[in-house]
C-alpha cells in the first residue's frame, strides 16, 4: 500500500499526503431538479457551486443526514429516491489543513417544500445562496468538484458516461 496519497485540493490542484493524515468521511448529497432547474449552493471560498449535502453523523442513516443537509443549507424537505451515483475521493480541505478520504454518495430527491433560505439563514460555514438553476445552464465546469459526474448522473447534453466503481 502506498505511503503518500494524491489528494485533489479545495483551492485549486494536488497535493501528496502520508496515508495516516486521511480521516474517512462519508458524505451524501442531493440532485434536486424542479420545472427544469437544479437546487444548487454558492461557495463563500471559491465562488464556484456545489449541489446541497455534506457529511453524515456517527450513527445516521444516509437518506435522514441528506433531508438535514438539505434543511440546514437550503430551507426545503425533500422526498430522497434512488441512488443516483457513488465516487470514492481523496481531498484536502486546505482552508483547515485537512484530509479525507471521501465516499460520496448522490441521491435523486423531490422538493416537498420550496421557499429557499436567505444567505443569513444557511447553516454551513462553507455553503451559501441556495438557489434554482436552469439545467441548460449547467456544466460540468461550474461545480467546486465532481462536475463531470454531476452532470453524467443528470443526463446533460455532452456529459461524459459515468465510469462503473472500479476500487
Amino acid at each position: 500500500m502506498p505511503e503518500q496519497v494524491t489528494c485533489d485540493r479545495f483551492l485549486g490542484g494536488t497535493i501528496d499526503l502520508p496515508r495516516e493524515r486521511l480521516a474517512i468521511r462519508p458524505s451524501v448529497y442531493g440532485l434536486i431538479v424542479h420545472q427544469g432547474a437544479l437546487l444548487l449552493m454558492g461557495n463563500r471560498r471559491v465562488g464556484r457551486l456545489s449541489l446541497p449535502g455534506g457529511g453524515i453523523e456517527p450513527g445516521e442513516r444516509l437518506t435522514d443526514a441528506l433531508r438535514r443537509e438539505i434543511r440546514e443549507e437550503a430551507g426545503i424537505a425533500v422526498r430522497v429516491g434512488r441512488l443516483a451515483g457513488f465516487r470514492e475521493a481523496f481531498f484536502y480541505y486546505d482552508p483547515a489543513d485537512l484530509a479525507f478520504h471521501s465516499l460520496l454518495f448522490f441521491f435523486h430527491c423531490a422538493p416537498l417544500s420550496f421557499d429557499l433560505l436567505p444567505d443569513d439563514r444557511v447553516d454551513d460555514h462553507e455553503s451559501t445562496h441556495p438557489h434554482w438553476r436552469p439545467l441548460a445552464t449547467v456544466t460540468p465546469d461550474l461545480f467546486v468538484s465532481h462536475g463531470d459526474l454531476i452532470a453524467a448522473l443528470l443526463g446533460l447534453p455532452g456529459a461524459a458516461p459515468v465510469e462503473p466503481f472500479q476500487g
